[in-house]
């Protein structure tokens, strides 16, 4: 292959690339996070579809629903500026910020219960040792 970059991709090769199942991408295709287009039977994505599969990605990496991820995508294809779409995901993230710090204070409350009770068994198994 050229230096240039290619311009559609196969199925298996989105599979292979991103390190997921054919079957993953298919669902996300059923989502309608994506769209490829038909030969026959044989589904050619594109660059767009490629850059789509990689945010999906990354917004499950970060926590992101489908759903969110979907609203993200039809806010740019709304707004190609993608100023309204920057705006949406701001809110997304400070949600998803506040959501974990709930999370960390909820263990650490769990934390703090979980050495208090193993500290009274620790102190009841040695009074029951002594005796």
């Amino acid at each position: 292959m050229t230096n240039e970059k290619k311009a559609t991709f196969s199925i298996s090769e989105l599979s292979k690339e991103f390190d997921i199942t054919t079957r993953s991408i298919r669902f996300y295709e059923d989502q309608g996070l994506i769209k490829p287009r038909r030969k026959g039977q044989t589904r050619i994505y594109s660059i767009k579809d490629k850059v789509r599969l990689k945010l999906v990605l990354r917004g499950k990496r970060l926590g992101f629903s489908l759903a969110e991820t979907r609203r993200l995508f039809e806010l740019y294809d709304t707004d190609k500026s993608s100023s309204n779409q920057l705006e949406a995901m701001l809110s997304m993230i400070d949600q998803k910020k506040q959501e974990l710090q709930q999370q960390m204070d909820d263990i650490q409350v769990v934390l703090m219960e979980l050495n208090a009770s193993e500290a009274q068994c620790r102190a009841a198994l040695h009074n029951k040792k002594l005796t």
